[in-house]
């Protein structure tokens, strides 16, 4: 890519797989190795389950991982949330719990993924909806991916900007086009 197109991508999803549709850690990990693939930068709740397989996978092509902790510290990320730190190089220690953490992650980046899913992924999914950033679901993957079309059939404002693919490869490069698009569109005078 070139210089200045690496863009910030969230995944957001489950920290507790057993909803989940079977491979989800394979999956997870495949959405990151595509992140990275694509030139961006992978940005996580910095939790376990969805976010660290996709973190892992990241890292695993050579991409760069950052992570928003819902602590205010990283003893505190250790040892009261009991977080992994391994998967990231650079951690951002909010202190905002993770309902703070979860604005502050998704407001930060260009485009959002949803993969499986439960309440907090709902949440940052609403405030990416809300913001009206690009946001791609990965259908097929279970929990709240697999509920979000028919959530986002209900009255709204606003456009929306949804991609829907079962495919991690597709899916990342559907988000990319769309962030660009945004981007080269935010930047006419």
């Amino acid at each position: 890519m070139k210089r200045g197109e690496n863009f910030e991508i969230v995944v957001s999803g489950a920290a507790h797989m057993t909803h989940c549709c079977s491979g989800i850690k394979e999956l997870s990990k495949e959405v990151g190795r595509e992140v990275a693939r694509q030139g961006c930068n992978l940005v996580t709740g910095a939790t376990t389950g969805v976010p660290y397989y996709a973190a892992q996978g990241c890292k695993s092509e050579g991409g760069f991982s950052i992570g928003f902790s819902p602590a205010s510290s990283e003893k505190e990320h250790l040892k009261t949330y009991r977080l992994p730190l391994d998967a990231f190089d650079v951690m951002i220690y909010t202190g905002a719990d993770y309902v703070g953490r979860n604005v502050l992650m998704t407001k930060s980046a260009d485009g959002v993924i949803i993969v499986c899913g439960r309440i907090g992924t709902l949440h940052e999914f609403a405030t990416a909806f809300e913001i009206q950033k690009p946001i791609a679901v990965l259908e097929g993957s279970g929990g709240t991916a697999d509920k979000i079309r028919q959530l986002a059939l209900g009255p709204h404002r606003g456009f929306t900007k949804i991609i829907y693919e079962r495919s991690p490869k597709e899916l990342v490069k559907k988000l990319i086009a769309l962030v660009k698009a945004e981007k080269k569109n935010n930047h006419k005078v």
